[in-house]
């Protein structure tokens, strides 16, 4: 089994290539999709959350207000709490994941995309991302392209005016600044970094994805 680390800003287009790499036959773990599955009412890390943050950040359905949940953490400076409460979690639920895959298949290429990879303050008993993974795909793109692409995530297709454009940009900006943004330099001594570069069109992306998959299938079948 290959275990290759998937990471890039927020707005990079990491999950695009997440994609892109699952069509080709790797299988893709999200890092946010495990937090939003351990965040939900009866899971331990939705439980801690209330406690710390209290119960504003609860909705009315009984599942948590990620807007509020964001707005404290984010704008109020205690993003450092929440990370605390849900990286563990999810490191150990990737661990858990990893290791059924390579029960059930050896030869797998198993893709992890997380945005916090390099920067995260916690690890796994002791390991560092550097033994997680064997390879390491690092998306980067402008930061006008990291921008323009969160804020039409979040617009989902309905028309913005320039007020809510500007608030947008400016989440986008604090989340980027809270991720501590990743160093390419610093990614690049990472052993077998692969760099994507995202300031182009899908076709432009897709060409480079089909140059790297190549890359990793002699390292997944040889392990």
């Amino acid at each position: 089994m290959l275990r290759v680390g998937l990471t890039g800003d927020l707005g990079s287009g990491k999950t695009t290539v997440g994609k892109m790499l699952a069509a080709r036959g790797a299988v893709v773990l999200s890092s946010d999709e495990m937090a939003r599955a351990l965040q939900q009412p009866g899971q331990p890390v939705f439980s801690a959350i209330v406690k710390l943050f209290g119960p504003t950040v609860v909705a009315p359905d009984g599942k948590l207000d990620r807007r509020e949940l964001s707005r404290l953490a984010f704008n109020g400076g205690r993003i450092d709490e929440l990370n605390a409460i849900v990286h563990p979690a999810v490191l150990a639920e990737q661990a858990r994941k990893i290791a059924a895959l390579g029960r059930a298949n050896p030869k797998a290429i198993v893709v992890v995309e997380s945005a916090l990879m390099f920067t995260t303050k916690y690890t796994l008993d002791g390991q560092a991302w550097q033994d997680r993974f064997d390879r390491i795909i690092l998306v980067l793109a402008s930061s006008s392209h990291k921008l323009s692409r969160f804020v039409e995530r979040m617009a989902q297709g309905r028309g913005i005016d320039n007020d809510e454009r500007a608030a947008l940009e400016a989440d986008a900006r604090r989340r980027l600044a809270a991720q501590q943004s990743t160093d390419p330099n610093a990614a690049t001594r990472a052993n077998g970094c692969l760099l994507i570069h995202n300031d182009g069109d899908l076709q432009f992306l897709e060409e480079q994805v089909a140059a790297i998959w190549p890359q990793l299938q002699p390292h997944a079948t040889a392990r």
